[in-house]
Protein backbone atom coordinates (compact mmCIF):
# COMPACT_ATOMS: atom_id res chain seq x y z
CA UNK A 1 0.00 0.00 0.00
CA UNK A 2 1.45 3.19 -1.31
CA UNK A 3 -0.02 5.37 1.73
CA UNK A 4 0.96 3.39 4.45
CA UNK A 5 3.86 5.96 5.54
CA UNK A 6 0.95 8.17 6.55
CA UNK A 7 -0.88 6.20 8.88
CA UNK A 8 -0.42 7.42 12.46
CA UNK A 9 -1.16 5.24 15.27
CA UNK A 10 -1.77 6.38 18.53
CA UNK A 11 -2.38 4.22 21.81
CA UNK A 12 -4.15 5.59 25.14
CA UNK A 13 -6.04 4.22 28.18
CA UNK A 14 -3.42 1.50 27.89
CA UNK A 15 -4.21 -1.41 30.82
CA UNK A 16 -2.55 -4.34 32.05
CA UNK A 17 -5.04 -6.91 32.50
CA UNK A 18 -3.05 -9.94 34.61
CA UNK A 19 -6.57 -11.87 35.03
CA UNK A 20 -7.31 -12.16 31.36
CA UNK A 21 -3.91 -12.43 30.77
CA UNK A 22 -3.31 -9.46 28.18
CA UNK A 23 -3.20 -5.83 27.49
CA UNK A 24 -5.99 -3.57 26.13
CA UNK A 25 -5.71 -0.31 24.45
CA UNK A 26 -7.54 2.02 22.96
CA UNK A 27 -6.18 3.06 19.44
CA UNK A 28 -5.98 6.14 17.70
CA UNK A 29 -4.97 5.62 13.65
CA UNK A 30 -4.63 8.83 11.92
CA UNK A 31 -5.14 8.36 8.22
CA UNK A 32 -5.07 11.46 5.91
CA UNK A 33 -6.11 11.01 2.59
CA UNK A 34 -6.63 7.66 3.31
CA UNK A 35 -10.34 6.07 3.50
CA UNK A 36 -9.52 3.35 6.47
CA UNK A 37 -6.86 1.43 7.68
CA UNK A 38 -7.12 -2.81 7.39
CA UNK A 39 -7.28 -4.18 10.79
CA UNK A 40 -4.24 -6.76 9.40
CA UNK A 41 -2.21 -3.53 8.69
CA UNK A 42 -2.77 -2.06 12.08
CA UNK A 43 -2.02 -5.73 13.38
CA UNK A 44 1.15 -5.49 11.76
CA UNK A 45 2.15 -2.06 13.36
CA UNK A 46 1.21 -2.33 16.70
CA UNK A 47 3.09 -5.73 16.54
CA UNK A 48 5.94 -3.59 15.76
CA UNK A 49 5.48 -0.97 18.75
CA UNK A 50 5.03 -3.84 21.16
CA UNK A 51 7.28 -6.10 19.83
CA UNK A 52 5.02 -9.69 19.85
CA UNK A 53 3.55 -11.74 16.97
CA UNK A 54 0.83 -10.13 14.92
CA UNK A 55 -1.50 -13.07 15.61
CA UNK A 56 -1.91 -12.12 19.25
CA UNK A 57 -2.53 -8.51 18.48
CA UNK A 58 -6.98 -7.89 18.14
CA UNK A 59 -7.81 -5.08 16.67
CA UNK A 60 -11.45 -4.49 16.74
CA UNK A 61 -14.39 -1.95 16.75
CA UNK A 62 -13.09 0.93 14.87
CA UNK A 63 -14.92 3.75 13.53
CA UNK A 64 -14.33 6.42 11.25
CA UNK A 65 -14.58 9.69 12.84
CA UNK A 66 -16.94 12.12 10.48
CA UNK A 67 -14.72 13.84 7.55
CA UNK A 68 -12.43 11.15 7.78
CA UNK A 69 -8.49 10.84 8.39
CA UNK A 70 -9.07 9.24 11.97
CA UNK A 71 -10.12 6.27 13.14
CA UNK A 72 -10.64 5.39 16.72
CA UNK A 73 -11.39 2.23 17.92
CA UNK A 74 -10.05 -0.90 20.46
CA UNK A 75 -6.88 -3.31 20.57
CA UNK A 76 -5.91 -6.34 22.52
CA UNK A 77 -2.39 -8.02 22.68
CA UNK A 78 -2.64 -11.45 24.47
CA UNK A 79 0.13 -13.03 26.63
CA UNK A 80 0.04 -16.56 24.40
CA UNK A 81 -2.09 -18.04 22.19
CA UNK A 82 -3.69 -20.07 25.08
CA UNK A 83 -4.93 -16.86 26.57
CA UNK A 84 -6.36 -16.00 23.77
CA UNK A 85 -8.22 -18.89 22.44
CA UNK A 86 -9.39 -19.43 26.04
CA UNK A 87 -10.84 -15.43 26.33
CA UNK A 88 -11.32 -14.30 22.96
CA UNK A 89 -14.89 -14.38 21.92
CA UNK A 90 -15.45 -17.23 19.27
CA UNK A 91 -16.18 -14.78 16.26
CA UNK A 92 -13.08 -12.77 17.14
CA UNK A 93 -11.34 -16.70 16.85
CA UNK A 94 -13.11 -17.16 13.51
CA UNK A 95 -11.58 -14.05 12.63
CA UNK A 96 -8.23 -14.67 13.21
CA UNK A 97 -8.21 -18.18 11.85
CA UNK A 98 -8.02 -20.04 15.08
CA UNK A 99 -11.71 -21.72 14.91
CA UNK A 100 -13.55 -22.55 12.43
CA UNK A 101 -16.75 -20.80 11.88
CA UNK A 102 -19.70 -23.06 12.77
CA UNK A 103 -22.22 -23.53 9.13
CA UNK A 104 -25.89 -23.28 10.14
CA UNK A 105 -29.51 -22.64 8.22
CA UNK A 106 -30.19 -18.72 8.66
CA UNK A 107 -31.96 -17.37 11.08
CA UNK A 108 -35.61 -17.68 9.05
CA UNK A 109 -35.29 -20.85 8.13
CA UNK A 110 -34.10 -22.04 11.32
CA UNK A 111 -38.27 -20.20 13.21
CA UNK A 112 -39.98 -21.49 10.24
CA UNK A 113 -38.75 -25.10 11.30
CA UNK A 114 -39.52 -24.22 14.67
CA UNK A 115 -42.87 -23.01 14.10
CA UNK A 116 -43.70 -26.07 11.83
CA UNK A 117 -42.64 -28.37 14.47
CA UNK A 118 -44.94 -26.56 16.95
CA UNK A 119 -48.36 -28.33 15.01
CA UNK A 120 -46.68 -31.53 16.19
CA UNK A 121 -46.02 -33.88 19.14
CA UNK A 122 -43.77 -36.77 19.95
CA UNK A 123 -41.66 -38.46 17.14
CA UNK A 124 -43.94 -36.45 14.37
CA UNK A 125 -41.72 -33.51 15.30
CA UNK A 126 -38.63 -34.38 13.59
CA UNK A 127 -40.50 -34.93 10.73
CA UNK A 128 -41.88 -31.60 11.06
CA UNK A 129 -38.42 -29.89 11.03
CA UNK A 130 -37.58 -31.27 7.72
CA UNK A 131 -38.10 -28.93 5.03
CA UNK A 132 -41.45 -28.40 3.49
CA UNK A 133 -41.24 -30.13 -0.09
CA UNK A 134 -42.28 -27.77 -3.16
CA UNK A 135 -45.21 -29.22 -4.81
CA UNK A 136 -44.78 -27.27 -8.33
Amino acid sequence: MDNSATVTIRTRKFITNRLLQRRQFVVDVLHPNRANVSKAELAEKLAGIYKIAAERVVPFGFRTHFGGGRSTGFALIYDDEAAQRRFEPRYRLVRKGLETKVEKASRKLRKERKNRAKKFRGTAKSKASEPAKKGK
